[in-house]
């Protein structure tokens, strides 16, 4: 095992033509880029004059953590003969802005609802959720709880 390393590039394309001379003269555009992959169209969140069709910072954040956890779930039901036929997960975070402008998350949920092959299976299957949980590196790495309430049907 060791370190792994991860390289993006973040380009702001929001110039009007006179940069940041005030706070309602720029967008918020950016592209998000990692070498031979599509870019990401970046934006502000709607709330702080972003565009509402582009992805913000706090989107990616609570879709990384979901994708994270499905990961290690579907390896983890791999290993343990869980045949899992689908996954989906309609996760949430919370964001408290403080009054400076400033602010943090609290808590993302993700609710991931699984389809096992197996009825049998189903027991095992709601367990691993746990140890999914345990095992994602972004979840293990930030400072707010990541909760999960899952569903396993068959």
């Amino acid at each position: 095992m060791g370190t792994h390393r991860y390289e993006v590039d973040v380009v702001w394309t929001g110039n009007s033509g006179s940069g940041t001379s005030g706070y309602k003269d720029y967008e918020r555009a950016h592209e998000v880029r990692a070498e031979g992959k599509e870019l990401i169209l970046g934006s502000s969140d709607p709330s702080f004059r972003g565009d509402r069709s582009r992805y913000n910072p706090e989107e990616l954040l609570v879709a990384s953590l979901s994708q994270c956890h499905m990961l290690w779930y579907l390896h983890l039901a791999s290993v343990n003969g869980v045949v899992v036929t689908g996954y989906s997960d309609h996760a949430t975070g919370t964001m408290a802005e403080h009054p400076d402008g400033s602010g943090r998350f609290t808590e993302v949920v993700l609710n991931p609802v699984v389809a096992v092959a197996d009825p049998e299976t189903r027991e095992t299957a709601q367990a691993l959720h746990e140890k999914a949980h345990s095992m994602c590196f972004i979840a293990a790495s930030v400072n707010f709880p990541v909760r999960h309430e899952p569903t396993v049907t068959a």
